[in-house]
């Protein structure tokens, strides 16, 4: 008996928080029709869910679309079945620092995607400059398959010692000057060099999409570096309401997708729900 009423209440649980996450997700909060929601398909940890039924149940737990990583081409087939049964989008891929980016838009495009993520490269025994020139080489060989599909490559702010100011960042786009090209900017990375607001001022329309993830300079100090990642969405020291109204500021519009821990469907849930919250949703 006991063991049916566990099972019965934790389903009543789940529906219930499903519901809430549908009401969350057509709130009417300041970004609410402004921001998309993604999160990483990396992410999904629900192993024996088809990749269909993966894509509704992020749909139902009240996220936009995801984002694939260019190692997912190998199932592409199955990727654009599941699209046409969910009613769901893949709006971009990651492509990290691989340098074939016309291969890598084409297949964002196939999915329907806009962007490919790019990390530029940094090899730290040679001068800065070189890295920074044979970056932008690979990027403007990748441009012309970006216009032609209608895609943007999007570099990313990450930890490899390099663009790591809102400055650096602002003359590495203008450099390249094509409308095909633009930041994808990280706001859990920016904390590291600088604070989330002031390089969104900065960047503004340069920014293509947003990384979202916590930081916490609490625990950055007391356990380590990498320990300011640990604070769950919201309960960082991101000034949230800041990075909004920075936003708002250069009229931001568009996707913010999690890169966080990521899990099962609850897990999943949580941070659509935490996402809402910091990002105006409702």
């Amino acid at each position: 008996m006991e063991r049916r009423n566990f099972f019965r209440n934790s389903a009543l649980y789940a529906g219930t928080a499903l519901a809430a996450a549908r009401e969350l997700s057509f709130g009417q909060g300041e970004f609410s029709g402004i921001i998309k929601k993604g999160v990483k398909f990396s992410m999904v940890n629900e192993p024996t869910l088809s990749i269909v039924d993966r894509f509704k149940m992020l749909k139902d737990l009240g996220y936009h679309g995801t984002e694939l990583r260019t190692t997912d081409i190998e199932r592409r087939a199955e990727f654009e079945k599941a699209l046409a049964q969910s009613d769901f989008k893949v709006h971009g891929v990651v492509n990290s620092s691989n340098p074939d980016l016309e291969t890598a838009v084409k297949f964002s495009a196939d999915l329907g995607g806009t962007s490919v993520l790019y990390v530029a490269r940094y090899d730290k025994k040679r001068p800065l400059m070189d890295s920074w020139k044979e970056t932008q080489a690979v990027i403007r060989n990748g441009l012309p398959a970006a216009e032609k599909h209608g895609v943007k490559i999007l570099v990313e702010n990450v930890w490899a010692g390099f663009l790591i100011s809102a400055l650096d960042m602002e003359r590495f786009v203008d450099e390249i000057g094509h409308p095909s090209f633009g930041a994808y900017y990280d706001v859990g990375n920016n904390v590291r060099w600088g604070v989330p607001e002031h390089w969104i001022e900065i960047l503004g329309s340069r920014i293509g999409k947003l990384d979202i993830k916590e930081w916490d300079e609490r625990l950055h100090q007391k356990e380590g570096l990498r320990a300011g990642f640990k604070s769950e969405l919201g309960e960082g020291t991101i000034n949230w309401a800041n990075v909004r109204q920075a936003l708002k500021s250069i009229n931001y519009e568009g996707w913010a997708t999690a890169e966080v821990r990521g899990g099962d469907r609850m897990r999943l849930l949580d941070i659509s729900q935490r996402m809402d919250k910091i990002l105006g949703l409702v």
